[in-house]
């Protein structure tokens, strides 16, 4: 049984040539990337050690290792922090047949009057689990008609990898994919994020569960949407983490001048308001 950890490593490992390295390429084998014991050398730990943190058999590397690992794998400052994150959670105990308490979802009443200072603007207030628990009347009139909000407790994610209409709502869907993925290791408790991953693999099949396990670090470049009015949208994000709370304020912006006035077209039509979802 693997971990976290040993997937992360591994599938980084996979991803990289050894001559981007300046290692000597050893010619065909069966599988892609760097080799294991390359890997190894470079990081100053034996191929054994290295195997059996792959394979999930020794899940408390110390520090110094971690750190040489990093080095040795030349991942930048994201990736860094998320293998560090990983061998934190790789190394607790999690709870594996209790469900846990569920994420608060209550926002602070600070962050809803930040929320309604940013109207009519494009912005919303969501946890790493996806659940979308505040937004503007003007993220509303972005996602009219996508079927994002048209639940009880509209989740992003679950949007994402089981209604169809998300893969047309979101122009670069499989980028969205992975980044959604992604954001659960990132979730209010490890034991939260196991128990909505579980859930959701049963719905979202095995693509769902293929991303997950890739631990590929998202660029999260512009966001691209096709409204079902038939605009094209270009959004650039920017995020404000609420460590406090496990939440974040994501706000979207034009990112050039055609999307600036098909949004002022849009929110033309729009008669929401600020929505709370408790």
């Amino acid at each position: 049984m693997g971990s976290p950890l040993g997937d992360f490593i591994r599938t980084t490992r996979d991803s990289i040539q050894p001559q981007s390295l300046g290692l000597p390429d050893h010619g065909r084998r069966r599988s892609p990337g760097l080799r294991r014991s390359d890997l190894a050398a470079r990081a100053g730990i034996s191929v054994e050690y290295l195997t059996r943190i792959e394979q999930g058999r020794d899940r408390n590397p110390s520090v110094a290792v971690v750190n040489a690992l990093a080095d040795a794998l030349s991942l930048n400052s994201s990736e860094r922090d998320h293998l560090r994150y990983l061998t934190k959670i790789t190394g607790g105990a999690c709870p594996a047949h209790t469900r846990p308490a569920p994420p608060r979802r209550e926002v602070r009443p600070s962050v809803l009057e930040t929320l309604r200072l940013l109207e009519p603007g494009i912005a919303m207030v969501t946890n790493r689990l996806g659940d979308v628990l505040a937004h503007t009347s003007g993220y509303e009139s972005v996602t009219r008609g996508t079927g994002l909000l048209d639940t009880d407790t509209p989740n992003l994610t679950r949007y994402v990898f089981t209604d169809p209409r998300a893969r047309t709502f979101f122009t670069d869907w499989d980028a969205v994919a992975d980044e959604q993925a992604f954001d659960l290791w990132l979730g209010p408790s490890v034991a939260n994020s196991e128990w909505f991953t579980t859930e959701l693999a049963r719905v979202a099949g095995p693509d769902f569960t293929r991303r997950l396990n890739r631990h590929v670090v998202p660029r999260r470049g512009t966001l691209r949407l096709s409204h079902p009015s038939g605009y094209e949208l270009r959004l650039l994000r920017e995020t404000l983490e609420l460590p406090s709370d496990a939440q974040q304020l994501i706000v979207l912006l034009p990112a050039d001048d055609s999307t600036a006035q098909a949004l002022d077209r849009l929110r033309r039509g729009s008669h929401g308001r600020l929505r709370v979802i408790s």
